[in-house]
């Protein structure tokens, strides 16, 4: 049985991550999507966890609302997100990691499971949207443009 996950903060959604999300819904058997908070914006967890949920019935949505908020690619950075996400995955025998950043082989490494890399053919990042939403809207789902500028303008 192959089952997947990826991980991000989702501060917004975008088609990037929706590419990702569908590619490991259709390679996998059960597929996971650790959300996790985060203050890079103020739409609150449960809002953009719910956006998953309603786009992707059949994946499996964590909230991770204390996740760690050191990053790097730093051998100390990348044992503290492992040794997370170690925690969240335990009783969950997963065997793909869906991702399109240079960490997913570290994540793929510390958990002893596939590394799939996710080729970005969508020239956008969350950053960009954050900084210029209205110019940046065509790569949001409707529901979540709505919301993005219910919370971000507040």
């Amino acid at each position: 049985m192959n089952i997947g996950f990826t991980i991000g903060k989702f501060a917004p959604l975008h088609k990037g991550h929706q590419q990702l999300i569908e590619k490991g819904l259709s390679e996998n058997d059960e597929f996971y999507i650790l959300i996790n908070d985060t203050n890079v914006t103020k739409i609150p967890l449960e809002i953009r966890a719910n956006w998953l949920k309603e786009l992707y019935p059949k994946a499996h949505v964590i909230l991770g609302k204390n996740p760690p908020m050191q990053y790097g690619l730093d051998e100390e950075s990348i044992k503290i997100q492992t040794d997370y996400l170690k925690s969240i995955f335990k009783d969950i025998p997963v065997t793909n990691f869906y991702s399109s950043e240079e960490y997913g082989k570290y994540v793929a490494r510390d958990l002893n499971v596939n590394n799939i890399h996710v080729e970005k053919n969508i020239p956008i990042c969350s950053t960009d949207i954050r900084k210029d939403p209205e110019y940046n809207r065509i790569y949001m789902n409707n529901s979540v443009f709505k919301d993005f500028k219910i919370y971000h303008s507040a």
